[in-house]
């Protein structure tokens, strides 16, 4: 039998702190390395979709990389503005086939309308330009209706094929640099472990940018060796953090390699989260002002690839680079054994805790059973002279067990020196008390 309770203790659950004010805090409420396992189905359905897309969906390639024929004109004609689906529906009729994209770039007097197709021969361009000018009339600086406003060119396909080889020796280069100077300044498995996330940031963008369907232009190449060093920025961030709490650790057993990468990662959340909304809100500006506002194609390639990278790379270095290196880490004797170290400790405190507690528990329950048992008794006990007559017996029995009492007065005088050697009080001799009568 037991007497516990939070009323009855006098104590109030203990409220629990909001969600914005333990992200602030950072004192490891968050527990990211502890649920791992949820982050990596997580991350392996992601990047599954995506690796699928890009198998079967594949890319759009601009006409930069597969070649092609670009055609541009002015996007005023005599009529008023010329809209894009009017350029589409006279290429459409004078070439018996869909242009590859019409898009509007530019804003005022200097819109222009570009469209871009498969490679077309110089019959082709001809007959387009002069279907173009009769259709739609289109007028150059000074006013004037001009086919010669109606401009084209032509890429190969030898050179889109040159920007590629040149993208994947940059993005080659720059995974090796960044081992070599993760290896040297934190240690091998922060290497893999960032490497790992890197490499999510790409597929996840890649995917991305195959499930969407935008066209894959250099500027998107550009943009995805950014945001590479964005992500590769805030993961050296948590990782520094890390090996912060980590200094020292196996002479310790306080915490063990995961829950104190856990706290660095806690520490380190609100600053991975308000780079990643500062660098965000640019980002969406360029997209929905460049994009929507201006029309300009190349900011639309990179806007997306900038905004979907700068996300999979704050999500990757938070929940998949710091659990894979506590994973690689827990590998290695030492930390295994740390960790049982640490483990050992706290079923020890956790014994004696119980211990405790049932020592307090027992001590409860007997105070509680003798008050019951005094509770019961009281209201059986009627006769008020029954009552007295035990009252009267215990005190008897208290006096007759204890000392007597002398008389106050003499004990004080006893006690209360005379100024006389020894001390000894006044009128008597051998230190005897006064000559009155013990009562």
């Amino acid at each position: 039998m037991t007497v516990a309770s939070n009323e009855s203790s006098g104590t109030t659950p203990a409220k629990r702190d909001g969600l914005f004010h333990r992200m602030y805090v950072g004192t490891g409420a968050f527990d990211v390395v502890g649920k791992r396992k949820r982050w990596y189905v997580f991350f392996a359905v992601l990047i599954l979709i995506c690796l699928v897309s890009i198998i079967f969906r594949g890319f759009n390639l601009g006409i930069d990389f597969k070649g092609g024929t670009r055609i541009s004109m002015p996007a005023q004609g005599t009529s008023g503005a010329i809209s894009t689906e009017q350029v589409t529906d006279v290429f459409t009729s004078t070439l018996n086939q869909e242009p590859a994209a019409v898009q509007t770039v530019g804003t005022g007097d200097s819109t222009t309308i570009q469209i871009r197709s498969e490679t077309l021969n110089t019959d082709q361009v001809t007959d387009l330009k002069s279907a173009l000018f009769d259709q739609l009339q289109p007028v150059n600086q000074a006013g004037q209706p001009s086919e010669r406003s109606i401009s084209d060119s032509a890429v190969s396909a030898s050179w889109g094929g040159e920007i590629s080889r040149q993208a994947l020796i940059a993005l080659a280069v720059f995974l090796v640099l960044v081992t070599i100077f993760l290896a040297l300044y934190f240690e091998r498995w922060m290497a893999v472990a960032a490497l790992v996330a890197l490499i999510h940031d790409v597929l996840v963008t890649a995917g991305v940018y195959s499930i969407v369907g935008f066209e894959v232009t250099p500027a998107t190449v550009i943009g995805l060796l950014t945001i590479l060093g964005f992500s590769l920025y805030d993961t050296v961030v948590v990782f520094d953090k890390v090996k912060e709490n980590t200094r020292g650790l196996l002479g310790l057993t306080r915490r063990t390699y995961g829950e104190a990468a856990n706290l660095a990662l806690n520490q380190t959340l609100m600053r991975s989260i308000n780079t990643s909304l500062i660098a965000v809100l640019p980002v969406i500006g360029l997209l929905v002002v460049g994009v929507g506002l201006l029309g300009v194609g190349t900011l639309q390639d990179l806007a997306l690839v900038q905004l979907t990278g700068i996300i999979a790379g704050a999500l990757s270095s938070i929940c998949l680079a710091t659990p894979i290196l506590v994973d690689l880490k827990m590998r290695e004797p030492k930390f295994k054994d740390q960790a049982r170290r640490v483990h050992a400790r706290r079923e020890n405190i956790a014994r004696k805790a119980a211990e405790r507690d049932v020592d307090a528990n027992v001590t409860v329950t007997v105070n509680a059973i003798g008050d019951a048992v005094q509770d019961l008794d009281a209201p059986a006990t009627d006769d008020d002279d029954s009552l007295d007559a035990e009252l009267r017996q215990e005190r008897a029995m208290a006096a007759a067990s204890s000392v007597p009492t002398r008389n106050p007065k003499a004990a004080e005088t006893r006690r209360r020196p005379t100024g006389k050697q020894g001390g000894r009080p006044s009128g008597n001799k051998g230190g005897r008390p006064s000559g009155k009568k013990r009562h």
